[in-house]
């Protein structure tokens, strides 16, 4: 049985003139030459010439239940089910409120809820409100309590004798941001420290969370002198910011690069409201430890698991998990390139003979699997929702051709557009779902490969991860309703972007036809339509504040 990304060589034994001995020459069949003269031709064999010699490679479809689809996420769940970390901090440092607010689990399931010597390194702490996630808690390196490293050393040496599924992903070290002349390392964080400057923590990422930043900007503006007099609010925000900065450096950075090396990744973060972008820095710099020194599955784990920056999500999505699933292999055989994933979906090696429906239910599970929603009722599997998406779809078919130089801006204000959809407090958010639920005829076809379809699929990826991109600013970490799950949508409709994505991919498909671009160009062209679609912090602050109490749920 052939797939992407196998590599299929011919390998003939032929004699020279005069010499008794025989010479072995491989020759390589291309898969993608091959698949697309499959794909494209009535017959059932793809002919090769090699010099002289004719090549006839008889080709039938794989009727066997291995051939059924089946998610890419389903797959990486069951190499690593969950993002497991370690995280160590004394008693108050904030590391409840940390895992609550990156994680969205509930304060009520996650570390000791602060209380001294209640800890235990081993306990595995989970959540029915996000199951792709699981914390060992560890408490700082007190002073007399010298025995608690040589726990973290023995509980990391353990974890990593362990199966991929069971093994630590990464490690943060917290400590409380100084100010005020405050200690910062105590003596069992320093010996920690060095062991893994040292290499005795092997390659797991240890990442120093310096927690309640806004408690030294805080401190920073109440001592303030006379010489800021005058000063707009704006450029005494930059001031106090850069004092931060100098602080942190000279108090903290210095300190651990001194026992930690110059290399130790640190994140400064505050879940106060107003610094959110701090959160996601930290888990970025997360993501991009744990893929470095870990499994690519672990990696990927670790931007579904957590919920406070939807580009990861993409990144995962884009990235990761769409190649996989149309190359048809495992996310180690994903570097392969962009390239031939739109050779493989133009082909249809996975999706030939099968239903457009069964092709798009891989698709939505795998996207809406990424975003790791807070969904006990599964909304967003459901007809109801995938009727939406498909009927944006409808409305993106080949035909008259936007222009595509006309950019439509995409700073919109969300606040706005959500106010003039909500009508009060109690009035349903109307979306058109037929009654009964009745989709669109293409459907119930045979996958075929042609302009039609890519434009379709392209559309369909697009509609719903914007739809659920803006779900994910609504929702907030809170239970998905379907009040929110239509507020997202009706907002995505009603903006500029959705008109946007519209003109790119038509725009797309006539490059496609006119300049035979490469076939990595479609996949970059999605990210591309995906990522453009971006709104600020405070815009975000204010749609959340706006939509507080308006999403309880309600029927379709």
């Amino acid at each position: 049985m052939l797939s992407y990304p196998d590599a299929f060589l011919l390998r003939i034994w032929y004699k020279e003139h005069f010499k008794t001995k025989l010479k072995p020459e491989d020759i390589r069949i291309d898969l993608d030459d091959m698949f697309r003269a499959y794909s494209a031709s009535e017959g059932q064999a793809y002919v090769k010439w090699h010099g002289k010699i004719r090549i006839i490679v008889d080709l039938s479809e794989n009727t066997s239940t291995e051939m059924k689809l089946l998610p890419t996420t389903s797959g990486i769940f069951e190499r690593c089910s969950r993002f497991r970390i370690l995280v160590i901090g004394k008693v108050g440092v904030g590391k409840s409120s940390l895992i609550d607010h990156v994680f969205g689990v509930g304060t009520n399931t996650t570390v000791a809820h602060d209380q001294r010597g209640k800890a235990n390194i081993d306990t595995q702490f989970t959540s029915p409100h996000n199951d792709r996630f699981v914390l060992h808690d560890s408490k700082g390196f007190e002073p007399g309590e010298e025995d608690n490293l040589e726990l973290v050393l023995d509980f990391i040496r353990r974890r990593k004798a362990m199966p991929d599924k069971d093994q630590l992903h990464a490690i943060w070290l917290c400590f409380q941001t100084p100010f005020a002349g405050g200690r910062f390392l105590e003596t069992g964080a320093e010996e920690f420290l060095t062991c893994k400057r040292d290499g005795r923590l092997g390659d797991i990422p240890v990442i120093v969370v310096l927690t309640k930043y806004d408690m030294l900007v805080d401190d920073i503006e109440l001592n303030l002198d006379d010489s800021t007099d005058g000063l707009s609010d704006e450029a005494i925000k930059e001031l106090v910011k850069d004092k931060a900065d100098v602080e942190i450096r000279d108090n903290c950075i210095i300190p651990l690069e001194r026992f930690a090396g110059s290399d130790i990744p640190h994140a400064t973060i505050s879940t106060k409201a107003d610094y959110k972008e701090t959160l996601a820095g930290l888990i970025q710099l997360t993501e991009k430890r744990v893929s470095k020194h870990s499994t690519p599955e672990a990696g990927v784990m670790t931007s579904i698991a957590q919920r406070v920056d939807s580009g990861l999500k993409i990144q995962a999505l884009i990235k990761w998990v769409l190649l996989t699933l149309f190359l048809s292999g495992d996310l180690r055989s994903v570097r392969v390139g962009k390239e031939r994933y739109w050779k493989a979906l133009r082909s249809g090696p996975s999706f030939k003979n099968c239903q457009m429906w069964d092709c798009l239910d891989v698709l939505h599970t795998d996207i809406v699997e990424v975003w790791n929603f807070r969904d006990p009722h599964k909304y967003l599997r459901s007809q109801e929702f995938r009727k939406l998406i498909l009927d944006m779809v409808d409305g993106t078919q080949v035909g008259p051709i936007a222009d595509p130089d006309k950019t439509v801006t995409t700073r919109f204000s969300l606040v706005c557009t959500a106010a003039s959809v909500l009508a009060g407090p109690a009035a349903p958010v109307v979306v058109p779902i037929a009654a009964g639920v009745v989709f669109g005829a293409w459907v119930y076809d045979i996958y075929q490969t042609s302009d039609v379809v890519l434009q379709r699929f392209m559309a369909y990826i697009a509609h719903l991860a914007l739809v659920l991109r803006t779900l994910f600013i609504v929702s907030e970490s809170q239970e998905v309703t379907r009040r929110a799950i239509k507020l997202a949508v009706e907002v995505y409709l009603t903006s500029p972007m959705c008109g946007e994505v519209v003109i790119r991919i038509q725009d797309h498909i006539r490059q496609l036809k006119v300049l035979e671009r490469r076939d990595g160009d479609t996949l970059n062209k999605i990210e591309e339509v995906v990522q453009f679609y971006k709104i600020d912090a405070a815009e975000i602050s204010k749609l959340r504040e706006k939509l507080h109490g308006h999403l309880v749920d309600e029927s379709w």
